[in-house]
This record gives structure tokens, sequence and C-alpha cells, in this order.
């Protein structure tokens, strides 16, 4: 189970360990944001301090309705206790995990300050 909790500020935030592979590590703090269909976004200079390998670039549809050109890179992340090869965009500042990253998972949040997050893998039985 991943945990987290629900900030002040009305986000779900829950930690995560990112790398490049065969990197080290870095625990990552990022918002759950379900109007993002992608896997993961991470700010530019998290990016470089993992060693992300860069992958291309592609143009995006933002919330505002508006488009931007992303670029786009691949991490492992441990994921249910496993490692999970996924795409990262990168972004200017925030991390954040999108739908596909939560796939297959199970979230339940208590929308207060403080309240439990947590994401669960959906049991295949």
């Amino acid at each position: 189970m991943i945990t987290g909790t629900v900030t002040a500020g009305r986000e779900a935030v829950v930690a995560l360990q990112a790398r490049a592979l065969g990197g080290k590590p870095e625990r990552v703090h990022a918002v759950l944001d379900t109007g993002f269909t992608d896997f993961l976004a991470l700010p530019h200079g998290l990016i470089a301090q993992l060693g992300l390998p860069f992958r291309g670039s592609a143009v995006f549809g933002l919330a505002d309705g508006s488009e931007a050109r992303l670029s786009a890179y691949r991490a492992i992340v441990e994921w249910h206790g496993r490692p999970r090869p996924v795409t990262v965009l990168g972004i200017r500042a925030g991390a954040v995990i999108g739908m596909a990253l939560l796939q297959g998972s199970f979230v339940t949040l208590k929308v207060v300050t403080d309240g439990p997050v947590r994401i669960e893998p959906i049991s295949s039985a």
C-alpha cells in the first residue's frame, strides 16, 4: 500500500521512490491529479538530478485548454512493492501522479486536512 495525506490546500500527496534505470532512488512527494491522464510529471531539476534518459517530446493538452510541448523521459518507480517503468513528463514545478500510474489501483481519500490517502492494488482474485 502507498500512503500519504491530504494537505491544508486540499491536495492528496504521497511519497514514492523514483530513479533512472540502474540509478539511485530518490524520494519524491507527488500530488494525485485525476485530470492528468499520463503516468508522472516531475520538475526539470529533479529529472536532471535523477539522470533520466530523454525519450522525445510531444504536444499535450492542458487543463486550461491550451497546448504545450513537453519533454518525455523514462524512469523506474517503486509501485506496490515492485519496480515499474514509467514515462515522465518534464514540468516547471511540483510532481504529479496521473491516472496511467494509478490504473489498476484502488484509491481512498479522507478529504480533510491531514486526512489519509491510500493507494492499493486492485486484487485480481
